[in-house]
This record gives structure tokens, sequence and C-alpha cells, in this order.
């Protein structure tokens, strides 16, 4: 059966499991992403999610964050701007531009993901997801083309609340 069956309605709980993943289906292999994943994504790109904290919360004063680990408002490297710089900065450029860009998405190696990264952020984004890290880099690098490419259909970088609010939507 089906949600779109009157005799078996989606609960409200479902409902809002599958907006907040809908916006990005659609843009990652199979059309489907899992929780893991998206927390990954979230540590990645907004931070909020990986330091326990969600985007409806005023800043609250927060201990010292160790370098190299989630800041406040921009997940483990910066935010989606530190991420592409990441990739820059290791020799992925043109890919990293491609999903920006209106073209064609470049694919990543997950190994070369893993390298621009970089161990620290990768170790602790598999710890928090519960995701061993091969199968992580190998998830991420499947789908970061897509999700990088929906964060910005006009070819420009959405600001950090844009992102966060893609992921709270």
């Amino acid at each position: 059966m089906t949600s779109l069956d009157p005799l078996y309605p989606t609960s409200s709980r479902q409902h809002a499991t599958a907006s907040k993943t809908a916006f990005f289906d659609n843009a990652v292999p199979g059309g489907n992403i899992t929780k893991p994943l998206m927390i990954a994504l979230g540590a990645l790109l907004v931070g909020k999610m990986l330091s326990g904290r969600n985007a409806n919360q005023p800043d609250q004063p927060q201990s010292p964050v160790p370098s190299g680990t989630t800041s406040g408002d921009g997940g483990l490297l910066g935010g989606l701007g530190g991420l592409l710089d990441k990739l820059k900065d290791a020799g992925h450029g043109s890919v990293a531009d491609s999903w920006v860009g209106t073209g064609q998405n470049q694919p990543i190696n997950a190994n070369d993901l893993g390298s621009a990264i970089g161990p620290q952020a990768i170790h602790e984004i598999a710890q928090r997801t519960g995701i061993d890290e091969q199968e992580l880099l190998k998830q991420l690098s499947s789908v970061l083309p897509g999700i990088v490419d929906k964060l910005t259909p006009s070819g420009q970088l959405p600001q950090p609340h844009q992102v966060a609010s893609a992921f709270n939507n």
C-alpha cells in the first residue's frame, strides 16, 4: 500500500521524515538518502547537526572546539564553501566546480574525497553516524555531486543559513 492510498495514510512522522529528505532524494543515485548519510552531509555542510544543535535554536556559548572539528556555523570544514575549498586545495577544483556549475557533474573517487576532507573529519563523522569510514566515503562520493548541485541551482554558493534551511525542510 502506498502513502497515497486513502485507506493507509502516511503518519505525520513519516511525512515529516520524508519531506526532510525529499529535497535531496532526486539529487542522489537511486533517489533515496538514508538518515545516517543525512547526518554525515549535515556534519560536513551545516555543523549544527553534528554539534547537537539545530538551526532553530539560538546560538549559545559553546566550549572551544578543537581545530578541524565542528564549528557552530558551517560544518566540520566551514560549510559548503569550506568543503569546496578543501577539494580545490587537494587538486579537485574542476570536479568541485562542475558540481556548482550548470553543466554535467563530474564524479569523485572515494579515496580522493577522503584525502581532501581529511582523516580526522572522516573519523569523527563515521563515529557519529555509525558508518564504517570506507563505506562513508563511498556513499559521500556518490551523493555529494548531486547534493552540491542541488544546493547551487544558479551556480552560486548559498549562504550558510540557506544550506541549513535545506536540511531542516
